[in-house]
């Protein structure tokens, strides 16, 4: 088994560089821009799950099978019949999936962990990250609102995932998503990093 650390470095360099590949794919096959963060939300997810990579040979292969499987998982997600059709019999056979108390609470946990890593982002990249990332905003309307190039954009939002799972690989320590990165300042603009 690998360590969380060393999954991450993979994942950050043989997944994330592939992010942009993958949606051109999705985007080919009239994926909605929605259902194409959530597709690739969903592979991350299903990466992030893993405890080694060392199966793994081509990343990008990888990320597009993964990619794949989630897309077809939601496509039967979608086919499953509404609960309104079923009769009271079959209703009633249906489980309580509710969370419980203590799986909440470690959702709200996470989630404001998760919420804390982006807020210590760097300016620039925290802006653009909360907006390709938070609020699905195209990579290339983020560029005309901010006067930088859409690789910029792109770049920056795949530092601030990188500078997120860094931290949550250090596993709740004190490190800060900024920690270790040059001094703004000295970065600019050109989304380097």
């Amino acid at each position: 088994m690998q360590s969380r650390a060393e999954i991450v470095a993979w994942v950050a360099g043989n997944i994330i560089p592939h992010e942009g590949a993958l949606r051109a794919r999705l985007r080919r096959m009239a994926a909605t821009s929605w259902e194409i963060d959530d597709i690739v939300q969903d592979a991350y997810l299903n990466i992030a799950r893993l405890k080694s990579v060392a199966h793994i040979r081509d990343g990008r292969a990888y990320l597009f099978t993964t990619a794949r499987m989630a897309m077809l998982q939601r496509i039967r997600r979608d086919r499953i019949v509404r609960i309104d059709s079923l009769t009271e019999m079959q209703a009633m056979a249906l489980e309580d999936e509710d969370p419980g108390p203590e799986r909440r609470a470690g959702a709200r946990r996470e989630l404001e962990r998760i919420r804390q890593l982006i807020d210590a982002l760097p300016a620039r990249c925290r802006e653009i990250f909360e907006l390709r990332r938070i609020e699905g905003v195209p990579q290339r309307e983020i560029a005309a609102r901010l006067g930088i190039a859409e690789h910029s954009v792109e770049q920056q939002a795949t530092r601030g995932l990188k500078l997120i799972l860094k931290a949550l690989a250090a596993d709740g320590g004190t490190e800060t998503p900024h920690s270790g990165t040059r001094d703004e300042k000295t970065e600019g603009n050109h989304g380097n990093g």
